[in-house]
């Protein structure tokens, strides 16, 4: 030994503890943040022993004394990595989230991953030292190919994957079946030359996120997962940091219609999908339509004209906006995420959750073959909603089609109430624009 050198430290001193490694978060959307949050929130608690949610109604401050500790314990600091879209409205939702992340004590590393032809490169270089450094990963969508070359370059043998919607059943389908990730409303399509060039990514991907050896996978959802895949840990998201962070909310009469991006996603006609909003809102009295982060404006501007609602465009996820308030008594909605979600994030409030099935007729030709049992699927397995009729395209007495009322109880349908005038003689909006506006902060 050199008589400069101090004593040799043991081996084990030379492995850093694992509860003082990082755990890092990759997210892409405001729901995967949010539900993000939810994640460390319940996994602080579990570890305080204590019930999830147990903070004070309303308070938006930062974690209660010991919770820091108690995430610590479990996972590490966390830091939250957001894969910014170009798309301006889920940017400004992120932002938002981002500063509720921050004051949970959370640190949020903010990626412009698409801003140019060497933003990929950039960004993926700068995460390097941290994913090799991660002990856990925690990813909100296993279907991005951003996140599937990220998961490339990770040592991480903990894996967690949070919702991103609906695609979360669609995931541990996929995983159990041994099948390649491709997103639910893809599939049925011939592979793509991206597809084919990324596929050996894409396939180490899906290898990492099958449980084996010291790899363990868990899914943090509040879709209903009756059966996982072996080795898979699902546990169950509740939404206890919204019901303690927000609200409750105060509660309108009437109805609010959430609206849905399957027009832009190829799977609804744009046309059917107008009256179908038109229908369900004269049937049921809604007065408000709270735009999906990723609707086209023209859309949406024909809708407003269309229909005469008042279009709102969320500046969080609809989760914290209907438990912030004010929200109608009965929020009607396409099969979606919000049918899973909404009834747990205002459980206790008295709010009503209703979803409208997707008629067949409304899919265009580009739909994939599996849409129409995806979407079923979702309104199947929603829990604590109401059913209601959809719009059929079948000629009314105008010529256009019937809106559809609830179902009783025997299956009897209620007699809706008379729709707005036809596609081609619209309300005039009212003082010259239609009725739009961001809900507040």
């Amino acid at each position: 030994m050199s008589p400069h050198a101090g004593p040799k430290a043991p081996p084990s001193a030379l492995i850093p503890d694992p509860a003082l490694l990082p755990s890092l978060a990759f997210v892409e959307s405001p729901v995967q943040l949010l539900n993000v949050l939810e994640w460390a929130h319940r996994t602080a608690a579990a570890a305080a022993g204590e019930q999830p949610g147990a903070t004070a109604a309303g308070s938006l401050g930062g974690p209660r004394r010991g919770e820091h500790d108690a995430v610590g314990a479990v996972h590490g600091p966390l830091t939250i990595v957001v894969l910014s879209p170009k798309d301006p409205m889920t940017r400004g939702q992120l932002r938002r989230m981002a500063e509720l992340a921050r004051g949970e004590g959370h640190t949020v590393r903010w990626e412009d991953a698409r801003g140019g032809a060497s933003a990929p490169l950039t960004t993926v270089g700068g995460l390097a030292p941290l994913l090799r450094a991660a002990r856990r990963i925690v990813i909100g969508d296993p279907f991005s190919r951003y996140v599937q070359l990220l998961l490339t370059i990770t040592r991480a043998r903990d894996l967690v994957v949070v919702d991103d919607g609906t695609a979360t059943m669609e995931f541990i389908g996929q995983i159990a079946g041994g099948e390649r990730l491709v997103r639910w409303h893809r599939r049925g399509g011939r592979p793509g030359p991206r597809d084919l060039v990324f596929a050996p990514v894409s396939a180490n991907a899906r290898r990492r996120l099958t449980p084996g050896g010291r790899r363990r996978v868990e899914v943090f959802s509040s879709m209903p997962i009756d059966q996982a895949p072996e080795g898979i840990t699902v546990t169950a998201n509740d939404f206890a940091w919204t019901r303690a962070r927000f609200g409750p909310p105060t509660i309108t009469p009437g109805a609010d219609l959430v609206g849905t991006s399957l027009v832009e996603t190829g799977v609804v006609d744009p046309d059917r999908y107008l009256r179908a909003v038109r229908d369900l809102a004269a049937a049921h009295g809604a007065t408000r339509y709270f735009a999906h982060r990723r609707e086209d404006a023209d859309k949406l501007h024909k809708l407003s004209v269309f229909t005469g609602l008042e279009i709102v465009r969320p500046d969080l996820p609809l989760e914290l906006i209907a438990r912030r308030g004010p929200i109608g008594r009965t929020i009607l909605s396409f099969p979606s995420t919000v049918v899973h979600t909404l009834p747990l994030a205002l459980t206790g409030t008295g709010v009503a959750v209703a979803v409208c099935d997707i008629d067949p007729a409304w899919l265009t030709d580009r739909a994939s073959p599996r849409a129409q049992g995806f979407l079923a699927g979702v309104t199947d397995t929603a829990r604590d909603v109401r059913r209601v009729g959809a719009a059929r395209d079948i000629p009314g007495p105008g010529g256009e089609p019937e809106a559809a009322g609830d179902q009783d109880r025997d299956g009897a349908q209620r007699q809706p109430k008379p729709p707005p005038p036809g596609p081609y003689d619209p309300p005039p909006p009212r003082e010259g624009t239609p009725k739009s506006r961001s809900a507040p902060a």
